[in-house]
């Protein structure tokens, strides 16, 4: 996607020059504005027959109706501009507001004399900002409902091709009808007092950051990536189809000469939609740059900013990945398929054939001269690929690997790219496996450098021969492919999940009356993705989840004793959790937890009723984490069944022979068959760290826990001691009983009924001392 020019984008500087002398409409706009602002609209008034008014807001009813479509015969015969007035006549929209080319022009003169010049300069670039928007908008719909539609119904074209043609419009078109219409809900905010025209926009950069930020900018990615790298196959289907049908010319030609699109047709339309996106940092930065005295909106401009140039940098790396991928596909088709290249140095020797390009993503190409030991230079295409760099030579019109002094297949492992003394052209390759030393000369100085420039990076970026073999056999190109099958069906298992604890959380907004749906527990990346580093285990989130469980036990169950207090045992307004038969009472999709939001029977002193609710908030935030918790256990489960598997598939020679129990948490040498010598390969690696980090949760939980029984022991002892001054206490009371009943039974009568007192009044107390060796034996050391 290329950027435009400034100068085809906005308007003249001249045009400043008119904000505060003589205020009059322009009967057209002006051509050396962007194609966006003028965009195919002409000249709209509420005199023509299509209003501007009429052309964006239309009933997607009415839109469907079949019987508002006219024939391709009546399209000749009246004509296209009845034809369009009729078609376009349901579309109403705010673009009166509009018309004007900028803020300056659209509002009163005395409102505008009240600003400053700073301030007139911000609301001209977000007028032109909103003005843009409603062109593109309008742009789409014609796509969609003009053309689009009546391909299909009157010209009974294969839907296929125009879906080739037109791909991805409705999303597109869903996309930026929200985003207009929040601005155009921001601009209605903003009207001055008594006024419908007079506005001032104070505030633009959150509306800016939620639409290219979060599930809007990886919508828009997905969109416009598609719509941009089918741009070049779009056109070329539109011309194909221009060329052989005659009825889909005329219609073309009758209408590209309405005043609607100003002799704007197809691939004009698809170009606009094409470049629109690479005008919003443009306009922003603009807007940034007016915005100095408006500190509230200042951060949000600058990191709108941010998130549409990374946006517009994540789109053209898909387009330009999809481009190399569609090349790749080109020259496959054009390779011979009895080319081969005998790869003796390898440890696997063997033949690389033309179907290992397809395991390859092709990240550079073009045509280089290869110069051979004779000194005689060959024309050859060169392949940039993720391991290796590929010369192919073109024979009647089938590409081959030429048979020269040198191998045509060049490992990138340790290549060194130099450039050539006194040659402003020409460049050495120096290969480590083979050693050999390449030299080859670009079209131009300009080329030869950026040549190695991509392949330093790509060399850079190699992977290794363990993970990805330079040759691969039928058996592991085929167990490569149900891998790679396992891991997306992991993806979408974990990307389905997280949608439904979405829907789930918004499910129980709804029911709750809150405005915004509860947050999940953890964050939706940390919670399903385990291959993150800050992934959630799953035997953390199975704790999570027992102890959210846990919490909704004891609402429950406070709620169930409250009630129970409160209305006595005649109160059965709800059922109790569990009947007297067994049966559980279940849910039946229903959020009613037992009357919840219910009254529960309380009466004051003077018998009036009062309201006791149970927390609702509380219990939908629990019933939302916890199945946040046991859907990111599910996917974390799945993912680790993956890599486990993926791990005991890797061979008996490595893995040895597969048990049915769970492995070990530490490899040892005879179960991975490694020789003592050898180095881990990376996913044994991988495997190894994940092990250690188990391992050490594991030692911290046996730490916590030896630290709570030593807390224990040192609390039992304490009792134990305390028990230990009580039983001496005691014992010393209980001697003085026994000298003082020695001496009363000595002195008579009188003595002896106070003794049988005083025994009666020791032996309450010596029933209750507790037993020494009872305390000795609940006595648990700690081990």
């Amino acid at each position: 996607i290329r950027e435009r020019p400034n100068s085809a984008i906005y308007p003249s500087e001249s045009f400043r020059q008119t904000l505060l002398g003589p205020r009059r409409g322009r009967p057209s706009l002006s051509l050396s504005k962007s194609v966006s602002t003028t965009n195919i609209s002409g000249n709209f008034n509420d005199e023509s027959p299509l209003g501007i008014r009429r052309i964006l807001s239309q009933s997607t009813d009415s839109l469907n109706a079949r019987n508002r479509t006219l024939s391709v015969e009546s399209l000749i015969d009246e004509g296209p501009d009845v034809i369009l007035n009729q078609l376009m006549s349901d579309f109403e929209t705010d673009g009166k507001d509009f018309e004007a080319d900028s803020w300056s022009l659209a509002v009163d003169n005395s409102y505008l004399q009240q600003h400053k010049m700073d301030v007139m300069k911000r609301q001209d670039v977000i007028y032109e900002l909103i003005q843009t928007e409603i062109h593109h908008v309008r742009t789409l719909k014609i796509m969609a409902d003009m053309f689009r539609k009546a391909m299909l119904d009157d010209l009974q074209v294969d839907p296929a091709t125009v879906h080739k043609i037109f791909p991805c419009v409705d999303e597109l078109s869903q996309i930026h009808e929200r985003f207009l219409a929040q601005l155009l809900e921001r601009r209605r905010e903003s009207l001055a007092q008594d006024s419908n025209k007079n506005f001032v926009i104070n505030r633009l950069g959150d509306i800016l950051v939620n639409q290219f930020s979060g599930g809007s900018a990886e919508l828009l990615k997905k969109v416009y990536s598609e719509f941009c790298s089918k741009h070049t196959k779009a056109v070329k289907e539109y011309k194909d189809l221009l060329s052989r049908d005659k009825r889909f010319q005329q219609f073309i030609r009758r209408m590209t000469r309405s005043p609607l699109l100003r002799r704007h047709g197809v691939p004009e339309c698809i170009l606009l939609v094409t470049q629109r996106i690479t005008k919003y940092p443009v306009l922003i930065e603009r807007i940034l740059k007016n915005s100095k005295d408006s500190e509230g909106d200042w951060e949000d401009l600058t990191r709108a900013l941010k998130l549409v140039k990374e946006l517009i940098s994540s789109i053209n790396e898909e387009v330009h990945a999809s481009e190399m991928n569609a090349r790749l596909w080109d020259v496959y088709r054009r390779v011979d398929g009895r080319a081969k290249v005998q790869l003796p140095w390898e440890s696997r020797s063997g033949v690389f054939g033309k179907d290992e390009l397809l395991r390859r993503k092709l990240v550079h190409s073009g045509c280089l001269l290869w110069k051979t030991a004779a000194g005689r230079f060959k024309d050859v295409l060169v392949l940039l690929m993720t391991d290796v760099l590929i010369f192919l030579q073109e024979k009647d019109q089938k590409y081959t690997f030429p048979m020269l002094d040198k191998p045509a297949v060049i490992s990138l492992q340790n290549l060194i790219v130099r450039d050539i003394a006194n040659q402003e052209k020409g460049m050495f390759l120096i290969s480590a496996a083979p050693p050999e030393m390449y030299e080859v000369h670009a079209a131009s100085r300009d080329d030869r450098n950026n040549w190695m420039k991509v392949i330093q990076q790509t060399v850079s970026l190699c992977p290794s021969r363990q993970d990805f073999p330079l040759i691969e056999t039928e058996i592991e190109a085929s167990l490569r492919k149900l891998k790679d099958r396992i891991l997306q069906h992991d993806r979408k298992i974990t990307a389905l999940l997280e949608e439904k604890v979405g829907l789930f959380a918004d499910m129980m907004a709804l029911a709750s009356g809150s405005e915004e749906p509860s947050p999940p527990l953890a964050p939706p990346r940390t919670l399903f993705h385990s291959d993150s580093i800050e992934g959630s285990r799953g035997e953390k989130l199975m704790h999570e989840a027992i102890r959210e469980v846990e919490s909704l036990k004891e609402i429950f169950m406070g709620v169930g004793r409250d009630r129970d207090q409160n209305n006595g045992p005649d109160a059965e307004s709800c059922p109790s959790p569990s009947a007297s038969n067994g049966d559980a009472g279940s849910f039946n999709g229903s959020l009613e937890l037992c009357r919840t939001e219910s009254e529960v029977g309380q009466r004051d002193g003077n018998g009036n009723q009062l309201v006791q609710r149970i927390p609702q908030e509380e219990i939908n935030q629990r019933l939302v984490n916890l199945y946040s918790l046991l859907h990111g256990l599910q996917a974390v489960v799945s993912q680790q069944d993956t890599l486990l598997e993926l791990q005991l598939q890797e061979g008996p020679e490595k893995i040895g022979p597969r048990r049915p129990s769970p492995p070990s948490l530490v490899a040892e040498p005879a179960v991975t068959g490694r020789a003592p010598g050898e180095k881990p390969s990376a996913t044994e690696l991988a495997l190894l760290q994940r092990q250690h980090g188990l391992l050490q949760e594991e030692l911290g939980r046996c730490r916590q826990l030896s630290q709570e029984r030593a807390q224990e022991a040192a609390a039992l002892e304490s009792r134990l001691r305390d028990s230990e001054r009580e039983r001496g206490r005691l014992e010393r009371e209980l001697d003085e009983a026994r000298r003082e009943l020695a001496v009363l039974r000595g002195s008579g009568g009188a003595g002896g009924a106070g003794g049988r007192g005083g025994r009666r009044g020791v032996e309450p107390r010596r029933r209750s001392l507790p037993a020494g060796d009872a305390l000795y034996l609940s006595f648990t050391p700690p081990q």
